[in-house]
């Protein structure tokens, strides 16, 4: 095992899990096990640091993974130093978030199944997948299970995943890996600038644009992308004064205003603004 420590002022885990960009993770004593793919990590925060515990191989993986590479204190300073009343607040109370760099293909399958539902219900969804497909794993005596590869979802017959609450999302499910065991490069996707990303995206049977959105920043690290929900929504009429009712257009509006930030700082205001509910 190993352990990655650092300053908690510009990570806090908590907070950066419960900002809707991961769905599989669970609370564990002081912290909480995350797990990408096939893999695991215990992080917690204490006495002003955040810890980091992986096995010795994943060291660089999350090392990546939690974006520790990147100053967030010049993200925090460009935040503030916009001016924007509602964004200051926003970067105060949620410095500590981070955006993960987490797998493409689990990324886009995830928020596929995001769609139209809340976060249980997506985490319970995730977790029977991997529970009933995904290869047992044990970590420091913890038993866990893989994310499925589109390989093994792509065998499944579609009532599986009608079985496990996917609901209207099944084909879009079901579709997505057998497009990819045939050769759909996800992964291939990050040479495209992010309008193509994005267009690429959306021309993925079940993606909309929010999920683009989603998929852009949570998946391939695109900062210049938006995603606009409820809270967005609420941010956008209540602390910008906004009168567009089309969440792309919204999500457009942002993207002009705040450029290669967008997605630094949709995630502070979404923070912010869940807080006060």
């Amino acid at each position: 095992m190993k352990t990655i420590i650092i300053s908690s002022e510009f990570f806090n885990i908590k907070d950066t899990l419960e900002c809707g960009q991961i769905f599989r993770y669970k609370p564990r004593e002081k912290g909480y096990l995350v797990y990408s793919m096939d893999k695991c990590a215990y992080v917690y925060t204490e006495d002003g640091y955040t810890f980091i515990s992986v096995l010795e191989e994943d060291y660089k993986y999350f090392y990546n993974y939690f974006d520790l590479d990147n100053d967030y204190s010049k993200i925090y300073n460009s935040a503030i130093n916009e001016n924007v009343a509602v964004l200051t607040k926003s970067a105060q109370l949620g410095k500590g978030v981070r955006i993960l760099n987490q797998d493409k293909i689990e990324t886009l399958f995830s928020f596929i199944i995001s769609q139209n539902n809340n976060i249980p219900r997506i985490k319970g969804i995730i977790e029977k997948l991997c529970e009933n497909l995904g290869e047992k794993k044990v970590f420091n005596g913890v038993e866990y299970y893989s994310f499925p590869t589109a390989k093994t979802l792509a065998k499944k017959e579609i009532e599986f995943f009608y079985s496990v609450g996917l609901g209207y999302r099944a084909p879009y499910i079901k579709r997505l890996a057998e497009e990819i065991t045939a050769g759909l490069d996800v992964g291939g996707f990050s040479s495209l600038d992010t309008i193509t990303l994005k267009k690429s995206l959306v021309n993925i049977y079940g993606v909309g644009p929010k999920v683009a959105d989603c998929v852009s920043l949570f998946g391939f690290h695109r900062t210049d992308s938006f995603p606009v929900d409820t809270w967005i929504e609420k941010v956008y009429k209540q602390d910008f004064n906004g009168e567009i009712k089309d969440r792309k257009k919204i999500a457009e509006y942002f993207v002009n205003k705040f450029k290669k930030n967008s997605g630094y700082y949709q995630q502070y205001l979404f923070y912010y603004k869940r807080s006060l509910e």
